[in-house]
């Protein structure tokens, strides 16, 4: 039996920026028009939350059962490294996702945003399916993808239209969320081109190869800064996102350099950190445009 500890680094709570950033950023897009309300926020979080970590263990109980875990390195699998029985995992992973739409329901029906129950919807099947049912899209070099849609402009852009109309400081946040968002993904798949190769799993790694992996790394994160630069249009406090320049310096070395295996570890969590502090810092922009204007 699995560990509370194990099920907590099973949960990976290292990538949980990625469901925290689209938050902070469409919130502070409707604090910008004076039109915020900090309880949708706050239910946004937790729906954002609970889909990340039901992600996380709906792909470690379909890549566990798949045996493409076996060999991998990272995080703690409890399905691969049999710590855990897999139908306790996929519990679990059910248990988010009932969870998040419980609570995805509550924004819906107090914000009249009746159009989120399809997306919502379309959200779950997408989490589930990614490593999930006969025909995987993961496995297929579409990832990204999700990641992009609904890490980046469905949970950035849907926490605020639960409070105003969109703003193009919130389309600009969003892209730049997506992109960041997906190239940790990028940085994991990369790490993990060698196993997923012998196990048939076709990442857009796998397909792109190691130094078109590293390229797209890049691209990713360049996408961010011209979003943040595109931005500056709505308010030049934007610009203080740039202060999260020095926490990519250790993951651009790792994928520059040509790091492989463990060694590619730190650019996954330099890069969550970076999302995070960029989110941050680019929000308290957001903000000071409302104040300082």
């Amino acid at each position: 039996m699995a560990t509370l500890s194990q099920w907590i680094e099973g949960a990976r709570p290292r990538t949980l920026p990625a469901a925290i950033s689209p938050i902070l950023v469409g919130t502070a897009a409707a604090y910008q028009t004076g039109n915020v309300v900090w309880g949708y926020a706050l239910l946004a979080l937790v729906v954002a939350l609970a889909l990340q970590v039901g992600v996380n263990f709906a792909n470690d109980y379909s890549d566990g059962i798949r045996g493409t875990d076996e060999t991998r390195v990272g995080p703690v699998r409890l399905v691969g490294q049999r710590l855990a029985e897999p139908s306790s995992v996929k519990f679990a992973a059910f248990a988010c996702f009932f969870f998040a739409a419980l609570c995805g329901l509550a924004l819906i029906a107090l914000s009249g945003l009746w159009i989120m129950i399809p997306i919502g919807v379309l959200a779950i099947l997408a989490a589930w399916y990614y490593t999930g049912g006969s025909r995987p899209y993961g496995y297929m070099g579409l990832g990204e993808v999700f990641v992009f849609v609904f890490f980046g402009l469905v949970a950035t852009l849907g926490t605020m239209a639960t409070m105003t109309p969109l703003t193009n400081a919130a389309w600009w946040g969003a892209i730049a969320v997506g992109a960041v968002t997906s190239a940790i993904l990028v940085a994991n798949n990369l790490r993990d081109i060698p196993t997923d190769r012998v196990t048939g799993k076709h990442t857009l790694a796998v397909r792109m190869g190691d130094r078109g992996t590293r390229a797209f790394y890049l691209a990713l994160i360049a996408v961010t800064f011209v979003m943040t630069g595109l931005a500056v249009a709505t308010t030049p406090w934007v610009l203080l996102a740039a202060l999260s320049v020095p926490l990519l310096v250790r993951p651009v070395r790792a994928i520059v350099g040509g790091a492989h295996g463990r060694d590619l570890i730190p650019a996954l969590a330099g890069t969550g950190i970076f999302e995070l502090a960029w989110a941050l810092l680019f929000s308290v922009g957001l903000a000071l445009g409302r104040h300082l204007a």
